[in-house]
Order: C-alpha cells, then structure tokens, then sequence
C-alpha cells in the first residue's frame, strides 16, 4: 500500500514523476525541496545522500522500519552490558543505600552488572543532566527523586524538563523525622517550639539544596509552629547527620532512612515524624499531628529512564525492579529504617512527579516559603 501524501493536508495529492509520496518525518533532515510538493517546509524535511540528491520518501520509509527493527531487536537482548545507575547524592546517604541494594538485586536478576555512580551536585541536577545527554538505550538509568520534579519549579532553567524524564517505577516510600542535635536543650517538640521562640532567627536548620522538600517542610513548620529559624545549606546527608551530633547546626528535617541509626544509638534526637501514624519502628516517636501541627508528608524514590528510551526496556525493567522490591530482605532492610517498600506502573510514577512538583510550586506562592537569598 502506498504512503499517504501529506500534500493531502494542502488540499493536493501530489505525487512526483516517480511514483513517491509527499510524507512527512520531522525526525530526519534534509535542506532541499519536498520532490512532490516542492514546498519548502520544516513538515516536508526528508533525508538526502552525501551528494545532494533526493532520496524518496518511501526509501526514508525504509530506513525508518529498519531501525525500527533494530531497537526491537536490541530490546529483546537487552541488557549485553553493564548498567549505570547515576546518584544525585553523596554515598553512604538516604538515596545511596536503597540504590545499592536495587542496583545489585537488579543486576542479578538481569544477568548483567548494575554500577551505581554518585555525582553529588546541585540538588541532584548534575546526575540528571548527565543521564539526559547520554543514548537513551536503557544503559544509563537515574535514581529519581523529588528533587528531580522540584528543581524544575525552584530554577529558571534546571538543564531539563520534566517531560525528558522516564518513569520506570517507585522503589520506595519514605517519611520525614525532625531531627535536633544533642546540644539542644529541649526534650520533645514542644519544649523545643518554646526554645526557639524565645531565640528568633538562632536556631539552625539544614537544608540540602536550594527549595528542597526539607527545607519546604521545615519553612512550613516555621510558619505553623510560629518560630523563625536560619537556613544552612549542606551538599549531602551524611555531612548534615554528622554536622548535627557534633552540635554544629540545630535542626533538620531528614527522612527517617538517614537518621534513624543515629537515633537508636542515641546521637540525635527525634521529636516527631510526618507520617499519618506511628512509625511499626519506631512506636515511641510522636506525629506531627500528634504534637498539635496538622501536617502530613512523605518523599518518594524511584528508578527513571530518559525518555525515548524503548518501551520494551522500560517494561522489563518496571517488572525486574518490582520483584526486587518485593523481596523479603529489602522490605526488612527499608522498613528498619522508617520507610516503606513501594514499587509503581511507570504513569504511576509519572503521576507522583507531577503531583509534586505541583505541591512545590504552591509552596513557593506563599510570602514566608519563598527562597531565600
């Protein structure tokens, strides 16, 4: 059957001397004239030989279905080598830990190695962009998190948009603790609101990265609990954790992930969770709402792909992780530290980014929670 003619969007069905179609395939390039309609048009673009002359659109036709073949091809022996899956935090961090643990099942799993890579900069962005700007072929996967959805809200210009992003799948779900160093006189959250009234603007907070989720959660409590604090920006968790015993900044709102060892071996404080219940873990820590602050949040990890990446890839790779995710030992090993084994359908995760993304930027709006300088 003949290619239909996009002439037949002009009103014509202009076919050339040789008997090919007018098509459109905006993906290839070419400067000369479409041969049936010879309009000059970013719709009529059409690919050329080294020496200039035409190739007819339905040999570009070909090529396209060759191709085609060669990434369901590719797709069906995936993965032939290693995999990398890029960090956006420091090792030995909140987001490094489940990664690892993904990363080696993952790879059992597959057959091949999955490496995971840590470039911890700019709030997560570097290891976004870094993923973004390789092939999209399934070989370069990123440990998503809400980072990656509020960086487009806090930047003018994160170096990517959202919709370049691939959901695969969630690999876990998480609550925040309110987290005070020893050197903090205050033994609940209520002594500790009291404390830092009377001290307005002195008592520290940590943030990783400008508009994070923490320092979003940790202005709300600002502005709830009436109290104003100073901002410490951090480049990663594991500095902030140890920053905090050692009495050199205050306060953070930290996942229960990160802090929860500290915790248990009595290092840190924690004065309350954001979950909608008490933690199965930790039973003794209070809510927020408990403590009179009606707030309720959690984070989220995942596993993403560049978009563009094969649809077969991202499918074998949401079913692979979903097992994973499944298993016993990394239920106990996520649940031991306050959070929660979760895995999703790729537009089930796709949903949760935008959501959040959503919630950043009606966070932003309000006078008090606006970036600081």
């Amino acid at each position: 059957m003949s290619s239909p003619s996009c002439c037949q969007s002009w009103g014509k069905d202009l076919t050339a001397k040789d008997g090919s179609h007018c098509f459109p395939f905006p993906r290839l390039r070419g400067r000369g004239k479409c041969g049936p309609c010879r309009r000059r048009n970013r719709r009529h673009r059409f690919a050329a030989k080294p020496n200039g002359s035409q190739v007819t659109c339905s040999a570009a036709a070909i090529l396209i279905g060759l191709a085609a073949a060669g990434w369901q091809a590719s797709a069906a022996d995936y993965p032939v080598r290693p995999i990398r899956l890029v960090v956006g935090f420091a090792a030995g961090g909140p987001t490094d830990i489940p990664a690892r643990f993904i990363a080696e099942k993952l790879g059992d799993r597959l057959g091949q190695r999955v490496v995971v890579e840590n470039k911890p900069a700019a709030a997560g962005m570097l290891a976004t962009r870094d993923v973004l700007s390789q092939p999209r072929d399934g070989y370069n996967l990123l440990l998503c998190t809400h980072f990656d959805a509020i960086n487009t809200a806090v930047y003018k210009d994160a170096g990517y948009r959202l919709s370049e992003i691939a959901p695969v799948s969630l690999i876990a779900k998480y609550y925040y603790g309110l987290a005070l160093s020893p050197a903090i006189p205050a033994k609940d959250f209520a002594s500790f609101v009291q404390y830092a009234k009377v001290r307005p603007g002195e008592v520290s907070y940590a943030v990783i990265g400008a508009g994070s989720a923490q320092e979003m959660l940790a202005r709300q409590l600002e502005k709830l609990a009436g109290i104003t604090m100073n901002r410490i920006p951090f480049r990663g968790g594991p500095q902030v954790v140890q920053e905090l015993i050692a009495g050199r900044v205050d306060f953070y709102v930290a996942p229960t992930l990160a802090v929860m060892p500290q915790y248990e071996s009595g290092q840190l404080k924690l004065l309350a969770v954001t979950a909608p219940a008490r933690l199965d873990t930790a039973p003794q820590i209070p809510t927020l709402q408990e403590v009179g602050i009606d707030y309720v949040r959690f984070g989220w990890l995942g596993v993403c792909a560049a978009e563009g990446t094969p649809q077969p890839i991202i499918d074998r790779l949401n079913r692979e992780i979903a097992a994973v995710v499944a298993a016993a030992d990394y239920k106990k090993m996520i649940e031991n530290a306050g959070s929660i084994a979760a895995s999703s359908t790729p537009g089930q995760l796709r949903e949760v980014i935008r959501q959040t993304r959503d919630d950043a930027v009606a966070t932003m709006r309000e006078p008090n929670t606006q970036q600081k300088p």
